[in-house]
């Protein structure tokens, strides 16, 4: 067996994801510069979140969970992957060309679902027309999916990474030419930026598809053995997916209740979402492949150590991001966003968000080194039951505080939803043996990390009281902020490196054996 890179393939997707966040914040910066947290803004929160929603459930969430591991095994074994791969294809493609056309007519009773409380109010109407124009792009990002799924299960991960940063550069350029260059309004180029940056990374990994020598095509849908097989696993990915969208949907109900809600909690969601994307995802995208293929090997040893040192890495980047957005997420988000229509009353409430956010991020970030555990295997079953117990606790705790603590429910819902889920995987594990258990040097490691990312949090609460007048000048906002950024990453890497919660040399050498 050839392996999979680890971590040159972390570092790749990583590094990618990381520049597509970077862009995320100047295109989220400029929608709320220029859009505020108003109707308009909370429409385009809705509507973008709609084919996104279906795209987790359909594409990166249930369908690739369940066609990657089959589709590393026969590629492994040489059975006919390409085959299996554009049959796939073609399934995929004429379902969501149903779900699309079926969305535009029922739009109205799919924003209702996603947030009654703009029933009767300008949101609404925006809503629906905007959710008609996105739609479209879940067609598109779909089949970006699988073949970026196909891409990653043979160790190329550079195109299927950078198609998000493609997303990211047009909606920025979108909004320029809305803004600037033509005098259309911004929210309706923005909007219809979307299906055509779609099209674009659909594009970008085809091309990459094709010039790595996987022909993948599009041909008459046929039911295959293979496809049964593939459904068999991916209903129950189905279901658990469908049950992380109620989640989603749940909160978005109970946020759309509480005046600029939804909006705050999306740009929180931007802010929590850099390291979980650059970590977590980054690491499960190639774990996920890199076990399936040991697993058809029998490389009980190989899998235990890819999975060890998958977390080791991901907690020793996690933990200090976590502490951070916890300890100072006021003046991340005042320097990050605060400008044009934001007011001072937005960036408290963000942060607050931030903040809850933050407590979560090393459950959500655990959830994707664990959960290749199970889909490798391709057992998309117990993860069902497991996301079915933490959308309960999502839906008491969301549903039971608002009208206690009002729409900050939401996001200390999320995150308490996110630890059961984190701690079902891990017990849930047991069964499977020496493969899935962590060694003695990750055990040893977390404890010193965590030490390391507390101790950094300590030192960052004085250093933000003494940068606070900078902090409030527009000229030396950016650098205060990364002042204190850098100071952070300073005292957590030097304690962490004194305490051995880590080694470069270890880094160095995991870079060249990959």
């Amino acid at each position: 067996m050839k392996p999979i890179r680890l971590v040159s393939g972390f570092l790749t997707v990583g590094g990618w994801t990381m520049l597509s966040r970077i862009l995320g914040f100047v295109r989220d910066a400029m929608i709320l510069a220029y859009l505020g947290t108003g109707p308009a803004y909370q429409a385009f929160v809705v509507a973008f979140r709609l084919p996104n929603m279906f795209r987790r459930f359909f594409a990166e969430g249930a369908f690739n969970t369940a066609f990657v591991p089959l589709f590393a095994k026969k590629f492994e074994a040489g059975e006919n992957a390409e085959d299996f791969a554009s049959d796939a294809l073609s399934g995929l493609a004429t379902v969501l060309i149903a779900l699309t056309a079926i969305a535009h007519l029922a739009m109205p009773w799919m924003i209702l679902a996603l947030a009654s409380g703009f029933a009767g109010q300008e949101e609404f109407a925006l809503s629906v027309e905007y959710g008609r124009i996105t739609f479209p792009y879940i067609l598109f990002i779909s089949i970006a999916a699988l073949l970026s799924g196909v891409l990653n299960a043979t160790g190329r991960f550079a195109a299927a990474a950078a198609a998000p940063v493609l997303l990211n550069v047009m909606l920025i350029g979108g909004m320029y030419v809305g803004a600037v260059a033509s005098g259309i309004d911004v929210a309706t180029a923005l909007i219809w930026t979307i299906p055509l940056a779609g099209v674009g990374q659909m594009l970008l990994v085809w091309r990459a598809a094709a010039r790595a020598g996987l022909r993948i095509r599009v041909k008459r849908p046929r039911f295959t053995p293979e496809l049964k097989e593939l459904l068999r696993i991916a209903v129950p990915a189905a279901l658990a997916g469908g049950v992380v969208q109620v989640n989603l949907l749940v909160g978005q109900q109970v946020a759309s209740y509480f005046d600029r809600a939804v909006g705050w909690l999306f740009a929180a969601d931007r802010l929590y979402q850099l390291p979980l994307g650059v970590v977590g995802i980054a690491i499960g995208i190639v774990l996920l492949p890199d076990l399936s293929r040991r697993l058809k090997a029998g490389d009980v040893a190989g899998s235990r150590d890819a999975l060890s040192r998958a977390a080791e890495m991901s907690l020793m980047l996690t933990m200090p991001a976590a502490v951070a957005l916890v300890v100072i997420p006021l003046p991340l988000v005042s320097v990050l966003f605060e400008r044009g229509a934001i007011t001072p009353e937005d960036t408290r409430a963000i942060a607050l968000a931030v903040a809850v956010y933050g407590l979560g991020l090393p459950a959500f970030v655990m959830q994707k080194i664990l959960q290749p555990l199970y889909f490798a295997r391709s057992d998309t079953r117990t993860p069902f039951r497991f996301a079915l117990w933490a959308m309960a606790v999502n839906a008491v705790l969301a549903v039971g505080l608002a009208p206690v603590i009002g729409w900050i429910a939401t996001a200390l819902a999320t995150t308490v939803a996110g630890w059961t889920m984190m701690v079902m995987l891990h017990f849930g594990a047991r069964p499977m043996g020496e493969a899935v258990r962590f060694d003695d040097r990750f055990r040893r490691r977390i404890v010193r990390i965590t030490i390391a990312a507390l101790l950094m949090g300590a030192a960052l609460l004085p250093a933000w009281w003494l940068l606070t007048p900078w902090l409030q000048l527009a000229g030396l906002r950016f650098a205060a902020l990364g002042l204190l950024v850098t100071w952070g990453a300073v005292v957590y890497f030097g304690v962490g490196h004194l305490i051995g919660a880590f080694r470069l040399s270890d880094l160095r050498r995991a870079m060249r054996r990959g």
